[in-house]
């Protein structure tokens, strides 16, 4: 079993929303926690991420578009997905990682902890 669980996927037209939860493994002591995407034939890519003290991170071509974000009771990590386009098309992973005082990084080998992933599809 996953240590973290996805949810919110879903099939959406350009310009859409959608907005995926991910119940992470815990949530204590310094952390960065991510979402990260894959599409068919291409290499899995970061999104957005989290640290503990609130810094947030985005690729450059979600920025503006995506918001992540955790509940208040730090249980629950959310991406807010907005003005959707083809090109988000993917399967999306949230992961965790403990972590220092550095901004998070997109770099998937460094997280140790994975869902399963989630489907989004986007259609023109």
């Amino acid at each position: 079993q996953a240590p973290l669980v996805e949810s919110g996927g879903g099939s959406v037209q350009s310009g859409g929303s959608l907005k995926l939860s991910c119940r992470p493994r815990n949530s204590n002591g310094r952390y960065c926690l991510g979402w990260f995407r894959q599409a068919p034939g291409k290499e899995r890519e970061g999104v957005a991420g989290i640290h503990s003290d609130g810094r947030t991170k985005y690729t450059d071509s979600v920025k503006g578009r995506f918001t992540i974000s955790q509940g208040d009771a730090r249980n629950t990590l959310y991406l807010q997905m907005e003005s959707l386009n083809p090109d988000d098309t993917a399967i999306y992973f949230c992961a965790a990682a403990n972590w220092g005082t550095a901004e998070c990084q997109f770099i998937p080998m460094i997280f140790p902890f994975w869902g399963q992933g989630t489907q989004v599809t986007v259609s023109s």
